[in-house]
């Protein structure tokens, strides 16, 4: 059993993992060893408030058969690839999990506050309309 959270257990055995070709740099050895991991975890093990969160959180990252397919490829190593993999979609499970952030009550500005700034902008517009130009026709 894998950790996700205090109270979020994922198995192992749900993991599925196949190794790809990467591309990119690499020399001929790019061509011949599949480094890249290809890691498929089933969302429906999970609970169903946590599926409807990865489902909006995953993106093209789940497929339509409910898994979720993460691929890296960022290491030359096979080992580094799939501990990579493994981060990425424990991260991504976390944030599923999270309970969800307190909605913003919006404040209104208290009333001397609001004097303060019109104030401010009557200075300002008095100092300005001052520098002006007058005609004087007397």
């Amino acid at each position: 059993m894998l950790r996700v959270t205090n109270s979020l257990f994922i198995d192992e055995n749900d993991l599925h993992e196949e190794f790809i070709q990467a591309g990119g740099p690499g020399g001929q050895n790019v061509n011949k060893v599949a480094t890249a991991v290809q890691l498929r975890f089933p969302i429906a093990s999970l609970p169903q408030d946590i599926q409807d969160k990865l489902r909006k959180l995953a993106g093209r990252r789940l497929s339509e058969a409910g898994d979720i397919i993460i691929t890296a490829r960022r290491h030359r190593t096979r080992e580094l690839n799939r501990a990579d993999a493994l981060e990425r979609l424990l991260e991504l499970l976390r944030e599923a999990s999270a309970p969800p952030a307190k909605p913003r009550r919006p404040s209104k500005p208290s009333r001397s506050s609001v004097e303060k700034r019109l104030m401010s902008k009557q200075r300002h517009s008095q100092a300005k309309s001052n520098r002006q130009k007058r005609d004087h026709y007397d």
